[in-house]
Parts: C-alpha cells; structure tokens; sequence
C-alpha cells in the first residue's frame, strides 16, 4: 500500500527534473541565436569600431597632456568603453522583441513548449553574452595602448570593465521592458532617457533636497525609481592608482559585491515586468 505514493513521488520529482533541464535547454538555445544575430549584424560592428578608434585616439591624445599622458588615456579609453557599450546595449535591446514581433517569427516559436519567460530571458542572457565579449575587446585594446605607454598591467582596469559590464546588465533590462510594449524608436529614446537620469541620480537628489515641496518630492520619487547608474561609472583619472576609487569612494571587494547585486537585482526586477508584460500580449 505504501508503494504507490512513493512511485508517484518519485515520478513527480523526475517530472520536475525533467522539465527544469528542458526549460533550461530552451533558454540556452534562443541565448545561442541571440548571440549569432546579433555577431552578423553590421551596425554592431561600426560601433564596435569606432570605440576601439577612439581607444587608440587616446594614445596620441595623451601624448599632449604634461606628465598626464596614462590617465588621460585611460581617462578616454573607459569613456569610450562605457559610451558605445550602452549604445550598443540600447540599439540592440530595443529591437530583440520588436524585431521577433515584425518578422512574424515570434509566431512559430512560442507555440512550441517555450514558455515567454524563457523566451525573453533567452533574449537577454544572449544579449549579455554579445556585450561582455564586446567590452572585453575593447578593454583588451584599452590595456595594449596603456602597456604602450609604459604602465603596468593591473587589476584596476578589470575592476572598472566589470562595472561597466553591470551597467549595461541594468540598460539592457530596461530597453527590452521597453520593447515588450513600444516601438524601436520611442523603446530606444526611452532608454537613453532612463540612462541619462540614471548617471545624474546624485545631482538631482542634490537638486530635489534644495527644492523641497512637492515638486521636489516627486522628483526625489523618480530619482530612486530610476536605476542609481552613477555608481557603476568609474573615474578615470584614478584608475591605475592601487585602490581604485570612484566618486569618492574607494573601491575595494565589498564595494564590488554590493554594487554588482544592486544591479542584478534591478536587472531582475525590470526583466520579470517586461515578462509580465510581454505574457499580456495578444500576437493573434
């Protein structure tokens, strides 16, 4: 009598495995072809090019400055870095499911057994891919015209290209809660929008305390409901230096833990809303 409980549990629990390494399967797969789309397109490329031309730039640029030439260099080189990852990031988030939706592919692909959320996190995590291969390379390049320079290789650069990483996370979440509802254009002009505020979110604070009333309440709300992207920007000017130190703060391995769940965490939280709100979709 007691055999058939333990069958059917175990039937259940095999079950479960079994749906969990399909469901995984499934994420892994649209991750894969996110990733081969977006190495062909073009557009990636011309980006891609020019950050690695500005990095270069920043070699003869830094030959101009007095004494200064290793931090102007690195000073440029992780502008360019952090200026054309996010482009990237919001050019190509904006369109991973517009582009699904205007090619009618979306429509032989969710009536398999792929669940939406699997669908838009395949998108995402291959979206990650895409960028941390792309601002390897540039930081790759960064580092070479730094050695070219006579400095030495360290872990500053690392620290700062991971951040940056963890800053198009958070951009990359929301230009595709933007896409799951609105067009290219407005996804990605919302986007760039949210990245502005999000890089000023100390300096409106600082505005909004001055302000006071309800208009400075209101602004102060916006400014915590916006990602705080100005803690994942690092100060070119110091790095290289043996801690690394970011809008006044240094930089050490607690102040890298907490910034990097700061931002999976908002990552998740937008990602989970732009799922919630691409299951509503009706695509009959």
């Amino acid at each position: 009598m007691s055999v058939a409980p333990t069958v059917l549990s175990g039937t259940s629990h095999t079950r479960a495995h079994g749906g969990f390494v399909a469901g995984t399967v499934a994420v892994l797969a649209i991750a894969r072809n996110t990733f081969r789309e977006a190495a062909r397109n073009k557009i990636l490329y011309s980006l891609l090019f020019f950050a690695i031309l500005l990095i270069v730039s920043a070699l003869a640029l830094g030959e101009l400055s007095m004494n200064e030439e290793v931090r102007m260099t690195r000073d440029l080189g992780l502008f360019g870095v952090d200026v054309f990852s996010v482009l990237i990031a919001i050019f190509v988030g904006v369109n991973l499911l517009y582009k699904e939706l205007d090619l009618k592919t979306v429509y032989t692909i969710l009536p398999k057994p792929i669940a939406r959320w699997q669908f838009v996190l395949g998108k995402w995590l291959g979206m990650l891919v895409t960028l941390a291969l792309q601002i390897a390379v540039m930081g790759v390049v960064l580092a070479l015209v730094t050695v070219a320079q006579g400095a030495p290789l360290d872990a500053a650069i690392v620290k700062a290209l991971w951040l940056l990483f963890v800053n198009v996370t958070v951009v990359t979440s929301v230009a595709i809660l933007f896409s799951s509802f609105s067009s290219p254009f407005l996804s990605g002009f919302f986007s760039l929008g949210v990245f502005i505020v999000g890089r000023s979110v100390p300096d409106i604070r600082l505005v909004t305390a001055r302000v006071g009333g309800s208009v400075g309440r209101a602004i102060d709300f916006v400014s915590y409901l916006v990602p705080n992207l100005h803690l994942f920007y690092p100060s070119g000017a110091i790095v290289g230096a043996r801690q690394v130190s970011i809008h006044g703060q240094f930089v050490g391995a607690d102040y890298l833990a907490s910034v990097t769940a700061y931002g999976a965490g908002y990552s998740l939280l937008v990602l989970g809303l732009a799922v919630w709100i691409f299951r509503r979709r009706d695509f009959v």
